[in-house]
């Protein structure tokens, strides 16, 4: 089967690879066969290919944010059946583990996430235990490509019980940010952008609504902030930039008694002034990944129609092409936020 693969930092290399078994007796019995349909290129695969992902070895098959076909099912699967195109659950958890046991599979001790710590979906082919498909009998491939994205966003904000009509800021507009902010709008609150690329912020006022952008180049952001909020500030934040500066300026821009969420992560240390962090009493926390609720509740808010996946996609290429388009993908200049590769 045709596989891509990436080497090394700035090599991805088109092969073909063994498909796995299509005969249903070679299956685990909670295992699934799926066909490929659509991939989702992200910020975790642009960092591997730049050579910047913690926790990453080479070579890797990427891919996790999948759009899919069931093409065979386990004796006891009941979730699936073949012919559904599902979403992906990219988390392989162990099930046993003290975050596991607390329905938290989401930061298991034990996770492996498809194409970062194990090969994923850059193939026709991939198996997958069943219970980490999610079926939609309307969605578009496209918009399945799209759920685990959107989960990132959509668990942060439940995370940090986001309110009706309290200002919230998420501080970086890239795709794990834009999703924050649909969330955090589905949710009812005043929604400030914070980011220093202007055409981020165009894309949050034209595509998402949101009523308040400050670009942090042009002006100060606390004063900024202070303005909008009538000197209150937000009363959560969410930092969606993986940038320690970015991450440590953030707790000054949050309301006393507020919350501050880390979504982006960074390899070291974040530090903060502590007489501070008390007097405001501030809440601190960090959001990983998505859980399985989320997925269902995503796939349920698109089918709704209260979740536009329209705007997301701004690049295309076959599997064929993928290789060849992907180095211009993550350059600034050409403004991808989301790259679709089909197959």
């Amino acid at each position: 089967m045709k596989t891509i693969r990436l080497e090394e930092p700035g090599r991805l290399s088109l092969l073909t690879t063994a498909a796995p078994s299509s005969r249903q007796t070679d299956l685990q019995a909670g295992d699934a066969l799926v066909r490929v349909h659509r991939i989702g290129v992200c910020g975790t695969d642009i960092h591997a290919f730049g050579g910047r992902q913690p926790f990453f070895t080479y070579p890797r098959i990427l891919g996790h944010e999948l759009g899919v076909e069931v093409l065979q099912v386990g004796s006891v699967v009941t979730n699936v059946q073949p012919g559904d195109r599902c979403a992906v659950e990219p988390y392989l958890n162990c099930g046993q583990c003290i975050a596991c046991r607390r329905g938290k599979p989401n930061c298991c001790t034990e996770l492996k996430v498809l194409g970062v710590h194990t090969d994923g979906g850059m193939r026709e082919q991939i198996v997958m235990p069943a219970h980490k498909l999610h079926p939609s009998q309307t969605l578009s491939l496209d918009q399945l490509a799209l759920v685990e994205t959107l989960g990132i966003g959509a668990h942060a904000v439940e995370r940090a019980g986001v309110e009706r009509d309290e200002f919230v800021l998420i501080v970086g507009a890239g795709p794990i940010g834009l999703t924050a902010m649909q969330f955090a709008l589905e949710a009812g609150a005043q929604v400030i952008a914070l980011d220093i690329n202007e055409e981020r912020l165009n894309f949050c006022r034209e595509q998402l609504g949101v009523a308040h952008t400050i670009n942090g180049v042009a002006h100060d952001a606390l004063d900024a902030l202070k303005a909008i909020t009538s000197d209150d500030l937000p009363t959560t934040v969410f930092d969606a930039t993986g940038n320690p500066k970015s991450m440590m300026a953030a707790f000054e821009y949050v309301a006393h008694g507020g919350k501050l969420v880390f979504i982006g992560l960074f390899q070291g240390d974040v530090s903060f002034n502590d007489p501070s962090f008390h007097r405001r009493e501030l809440t601190l926390m960090s959001s990983r990944n998505a859980r399985p609720d989320d997925f269902r509740r995503i796939i349920g808010l698109i089918e709704a129609g209260r979740i536009d996946t329209t705007p997301w996609i701004t690049h295309r290429a076959s599997f064929e092409d993928a290789v060849r388009e992907f180095p211009s993908w993550v350059l600034p200049q050409n403004g991808v936020l989301k790259a679709m590769i089909e197959l």
